[in-house]
């Protein structure tokens, strides 16, 4: 049970609201030490793990596209391109976004993120159908706007992703079950992961039809 220490420093940690980076790196070197590791191997481990997923960090060189864009009037040109579109409500749009997210996480195509779509793209075009919608959104639903924003693009891609059979989540959890003398191949973890993707799709999608709803109720009588 010692290496479960590191669980129990992430949540001390978050729960003091420490710097994250010094949490994790604390967390793993008590891990590491409950474990019985020597603290060059546990430095070894880290080295390891970042070489390996040093892809990760690519993502820095889109940061800075993203703000020159972004200081230029992307967010503004989002927002007049949905304020021309007939029909386009908040709802509609994350719903559609939600539907092809997931497919394109299905097919393993690396569309979508935080910094690249939901804050320069997504998040102001829901907002601007919003404003359509009822005159002017409300501070509360212009923040409950960029949280469903944010949650389409999580839930589009956590439980849609595992279908595409060459994601490393796919290869963990072989592994993982191989360990415990379970044998399974990654095509019956992808068959198994559609019923999952169908029901987030499922309820998430209601949430964000239902919340045109609210919108309406919201409308201003001149709007």
């Amino acid at each position: 049970m010692w290496p479960l220490l590191g669980i129990a420093g992430v949540v001390v940690g978050f729960a003091l609201r420490i710097n994250p980076l010094i949490v994790i790196a604390l967390a793993a070197a008590a891990t590491g030490w409950g474990g019985g590791l020597a603290p060059v191997h546990t430095l070894e481990a880290f080295g390891k793990a970042f070489n390996d997923n040093r892809y990760i960090t690519l993502v820095f060189l889109v940061l800075p596209l993203i703000g020159l864009l972004e200081r230029n009037g992307l967010q503004e040109r989002a927002k007049i391109l949905i304020g021309k579109l007939r029909g386009a409500t908040a709802g509609r749009l994350l719903f559609v976004y939600l539907f092809v997210r997931q497919i394109c996480a299905a097919l393993g195509l690396p569309i979508g993120g935080h910094a690249q779509v939901v804050r320069p793209l997504l998040a102001p075009m829901a907002e601007a159908a919003g404003d359509a919608q009822t005159g002017g959104l409300s501070d509360e639903m212009r923040a409950r706007l960029r949280a469903l924003s944010a949650a389409t693009e999580n839930i589009g891609l956590f439980f849609a992703e595992d279908i595409f059979i060459a994601i490393a989540s796919i290869l963990l959890i072989k592994g993982f079950l191989e360990t415990n003398h379970i044998i399974v191949q990654p095509l019956q973890l992808s068959v198994w992961a559609i019923p999952t993707a169908v029901l987030a799709f499922i309820i998430h999608g209601t949430r964000l039809l239902l919340i045109d709803r609210r919108l309406k109720r919201e409308k201003k009588p001149d709007a």
